[in-house]
């Protein structure tokens, strides 16, 4: 089963819930598809075995075959290639190597190069692969990573936890695409209904089961309850607002170390595999 954590904004738990769920699996992967920012390792504390890095081809061109006739710049649906009168620019931060260009070019002007945009890094815990994506400092798009680092757990067939990037952009789309459950971890304030809306928009237009995890659920109103109802959405787990919890995190510590809160992450592992029966 593969399971994507996601949340509609940064900051509201959901390596937390995520890296949880995979500590009390006895066989499972982890992907860490928040390639900007990852941080599972850091509670799973694995130690790195291997790195490689991620590419995509980005289009050079060889003037002496090239007639200017301005086909590659119209058929980049990114603007990563302005043909002047007598000179083509590629603008390589903005290509999605896709190979449009080259494709369409009928002088065969365009070689396609690579271009290191991240790397993976492949780690264990506990026994269970733990992969981390990670983008290059500068480098604006993060899918090509993402779909690098679901590779990696595809075809095999165990138990897949995606820690999502924030937000409801393409990094998220890219990760939860093809999940079999999508878990919206969310806060019970405004913001957190807010962002939990768009959100949820999204993972129903993929087509998704979801559910929702509230943290710090005693803190904020009951929005997210009551949106939650309304829209007939599971609510999967309330996590209070809990010094304890908030002091392991800030340890980096898994809070399923213990027994009261691995017997809470079983319910809530068991839940999901009910719902997607």
């Amino acid at each position: 089963m593969k399971i994507a954590v996601a949340s509609g904004k940064g900051g509201t738990g959901k390596t937390l819930i995520s890296t949880n769920i995979f500590n009390i699996l006895s066989d499972a992967i982890y992907l860490d598809c928040d390639v900007e920012e990852p941080n599972g390792h850091i509670f799973l504390k694995t130690e790195t075995i291997r790195k490689e890095s991620v590419y995509i081809p980005v289009p050079e061109i060889n003037e002496s075959k090239c007639v200017f006739c301005g086909r590659c710049s119209q058929v980049c649906n990114f603007n990563a290639i302005i043909v002047a009168r007598r000179k083509v620019l590629v603008f390589p931060e903005l290509c999605h190597g896709c190979g449009s260009c080259a494709y369409f070019c009928n002088k065969k002007a365009i070689v396609e190069t690579p271009k290191e945009v991240g790397r993976i890094e492949t780690g264990i815990y506990k026994g269970k692969w733990v992969y981390t994506g990670r983008l290059n400092i500068g480098e604006p798009m993060s899918p090509p990573v993402i779909k690098k680092l679901k590779e990696k757990a595809a075809g095999i067939d165990t138990d897949i936890i995606l820690d999502s990037p924030p937000g409801t952009s393409c990094p998220v789309i890219e990760t939860i695409s093809g999940a079999d459950y999508v878990i919206l971890v969310t806060e019970p304030t405004p913001f957190g209904l807010n962002d939990l809306k768009l959100a949820v928009n999204v993972v129903r237009k993929l087509k998704l089961p979801l559910g929702i995890v509230i943290n710090k659920s005693d803190l904020g109103d009951s929005t997210v309850k009551k949106y939650c109802k309304k829209e007939k959405i599971k609510l999967l787990l309330e996590i209070p607002h809990d010094i304890w919890i908030a002091e392991s995190y800030s340890r980096g510590e898994l809070i399923t170390d213990t027994e009261k809160f691995a017997g809470i992450f079983k319910k809530l592992f068991k839940d999901i595999r009910m719902e997607t029966i």
